[in-house]
């Protein structure tokens, strides 16, 4: 891996005018079971998308936004994290929870929003969290997430706590005040953070060169004193190497790091959006030709880790366990009535409980589903 330029892509694949094939896996300095780990987490991370995306077709849950094209960037960071490290997510990093074992019936539960998910169906669809693996639920308000995660990472430096934030933007949130804010209290505290924009080329219909006139994102970070790295989002191994350098940096008290991840959204920003509306056509088979599940999918092959009967048997357990989870989680009933008393303080107030009260005096109201 080498740098092509001064903050130029970071790459084992190289880019447009210089391409090239990665190492042999001896040369590559990850060890084989990762690399085996993340071709499995980002098919299955595909597939899931896939079906989620159908079943908001057919009208059985609301809203979704899929993370296709872009999966190597948070299924690296699940694979180089360590168990107390926090991340602050946004649209496209709900994965990095299935990675440290957040389990796919509550993952999907928090699509469907019933009584199998553990935020009770209050939290808006692909605005996945879990206490359990230490991941917040980010904000529709663009980049809100990036200061939290940088306060989070403050508070664990003030505490002696070893561990490190991630917070996760895309390309849009860096023309946000909240990322300057961020940015700023970063490098003055030498928080213990990583900072990951997705630059994905789009923010919803705006491309990236209309909302921003630097030549690259990562670039932004030297106005701050931070280091910036840009990387190709769809190599997995430059970005399992950079994410592990920078959070082994900011684990031994060096600092923040600002890591621009240079991807690209094959589909559209979510279901309720139209892409042929904004973008062409030509621009998305050219990014596919990069799409960093066949990158990976070819490597391995190569190196004689894959073959089409693997692929195969892989696709079917996959299968298997998502429509098992689908199954299941679509049985469950709504989240009681009572839950919306519940979390609010530790013991009931007086005023909630008479609120209580008068609720569970009413039936409850017939569902237009039976």
């Amino acid at each position: 891996m080498s740098e092509l330029e001064d903050l130029g892509l970071i790459s084992h694949f190289g880019d447009d005018a210089t391409p090239r094939e990665p190492p042999p896996l001896k040369d590559l300095g990850i060890d084989r079971d990762i690399l085996l780990r993340g071709y499995h987490e980002m098919r299955r991370l595909r597939a899931i998308d896939a079906r989620m995306i159908v079943l908001q077709r057919q009208g059985r849950v609301g809203f979704y936004g899929a993370c296709t094209g872009q999966e190597a960037v948070p299924i690296a960071t699940g694979l180089a994290v360590q168990e107390g490290d926090w991340v602050f997510p946004a649209l496209r990093e709900q994965s990095v929870m299935l990675v440290r074992g957040f389990p796919l019936v509550a993952f999907i539960a928090q699509v469907f929003g019933n009584s199998g998910d553990v935020l009770k169906g209050r939290q808006m669809p692909s605005h996945h969290s879990g206490r359990s693996v230490n991941q917040v639920s980010w904000s529709s308000n663009i980049g809100p997430q990036v200061p939290q995660a940088v306060g989070c990472a403050m508070a664990m430096k003030l505490k002696g706590d070893k561990s490190v934030a991630i917070g996760f933007m895309g390309d849009g949130a860096t023309s946000e005040a909240d990322f300057h804010v961020a940015m700023r209290f970063a490098a003055r505290y030498k928080a213990p953070a990583v900072l990951v924009c997705q630059n994905n080329h789009w923010s919803i219909s705006v491309p990236t060169r209309k909302q921003t006139i630097s030549q690259t994102i990562a670039v932004k970070a030297r106005a701050y004193g931070i280091e910036g790295i840009r990387v190709d989002g769809n190599d997995l191994f430059s970005m399992v190497q950079i994410m592990r350098r920078a959070l082994e940096k900011a684990r031994n008290g060096g600092g923040p790091t600002f890591i621009e991840a240079l991807t690209y959204r094959i589909g559209a920003h979510s279901t309720s959006d139209d892409p042929t509306r904004y973008r062409a056509d030509e621009e998305v088979e050219r990014w596919k030709k990069k799409d960093p599940l066949d990158r990976l999918r070819n490597y391995l092959v190569r190196e004689g880790l894959v073959t089409e009967a693997s692929d195969q048997k892989l696709d079917e357990a996959i299968t298997k366990e998502i429509s098992a989870a689908v199954n299941e989680v679509e049985a469950m009933p709504p989240p009681t009535r009572e839950s919306l008393f519940e979390d609010v303080y530790r013991d009931l107030t007086p005023q909630l409980k008479l609120q209580q009260e008068e609720l569970l005096r009413h039936p409850p109201a017939i569902s237009p589903h039976g």
